[in-house]
């Protein structure tokens, strides 16, 4: 093995972490080659998120549909089970920053994935589009449904009937659309896939929050593994809160039902140990 000068291995160290995010010299901080001192107080929050993954500015107009987005899907309450789980997190004795990321390690693909797979549905549709397929959603959502199973993310709700937060969402994209900033192509994506979910089930299948957000995101030009993790940083809002108010209120070892209520047990019945040995005396 050769023997390298000290300065190659200063130039081997210096390159093991490559990045084009940040830049940090003693004195300067630089957050895609914009100074983080003219960013402070100028920037929102979701301006912030979107100059990390964009390395750009966004406009003012598309940071508003960012912003809208993430504001809508902070929170769903304690019946969300990464909510119930920070809580209970809590009552276990983690602290803050335990029961986040218990909570956060769960949304996973049943819950927490939905908006990044309707988000591959929109694009799958879209490229479906530009290749000239004749009746793109329907041969989409076939092929989604034959690979995926009958439950399409992004429509109906166990909870809502309609869901309150979508019409407003789309609402918006409509509103950014007459301004120019996004062409409104998954807006009319997503609502004629709600149609097409229609006339299949024979009853309205609404678009849910991940449907909607799923539309604001592919406007936005996001990748859907993006999607997802913009959901978590928003829905992160949500659990810190419940976290927080948890570790206020108290309490200990608090399961997921009170402990009043019982769970169902489809065991066996009461029955004695038979082998040699283990007979009762």
């Amino acid at each position: 093995m050769i023997a390298k000068s000290p300065e190659q291995l200063l130039k081997d160290a210096s390159a093991w972490w490559s990045t084009a995010l940040i830049d940090i010299r003693p004195g300067e901080i630089g957050i895609g080659g914009y100074p983080i001192q003219d960013l402070i107080g100028k920037l929102s929050f979701p301006e912030m998120i979107w100059v990390m993954l964009r390395s750009e500015l966004p406009t003012a107009e598309r940071a508003k549909l960012l912003e809208a987005a993430m504001v809508a899907a902070v929170d769903h309450g304690p019946q969300a089970p990464s909510i119930a789980i920070s809580r209970m997190a809590i009552t276990c004795g983690l602290p803050i920053n335990g029961a986040m990321a218990s909570a956060i390690n769960v949304l996973d693909d049943v819950h927490g994935g939905a908006g990044q797979q309707c988000m591959e549905l929109y694009y799958a549709i879209a490229r479906a589009e530009d290749a000239g397929v004749a009746d793109a959603v329907e041969v989409e959502l076939a092929r989604f449904i034959s690979e995926r199973g009958k439950i399409v993310p992004g429509f109906g709700h166990r909870f809502h009937p309609v869901d309150p937060r979508s019409g407003r969402l789309l609402a918006l994209v409509e509103v950014a659309r007459g301004k120019g900033a996004v062409s409104g192509r998954y807006a009319r994506i997503g609502t004629t896939v709600e149609k097409a979910l229609e006339r299949r089930k024979g009853a309205r299948i609404p678009m849910n929050i991940d449907g909607a957000t799923a539309v604001i995101y592919c406007e936005l030009g996001f990748a859907p593994a993006l999607g997802r993790g913009l959901f978590i940083l928003s829905r992160s809002v949500g659990i810190l809160a419940h976290a927080w108010e948890q570790s206020q209120q108290g309490g200990r070892i608090k399961g997921p039902m009170p402990p009043a209520i019982p769970y169902r047990y489809t065991g066996p019945q009461t029955r004695r140990p038979q082998r040699e040995g283990l007979e009762s005396t």
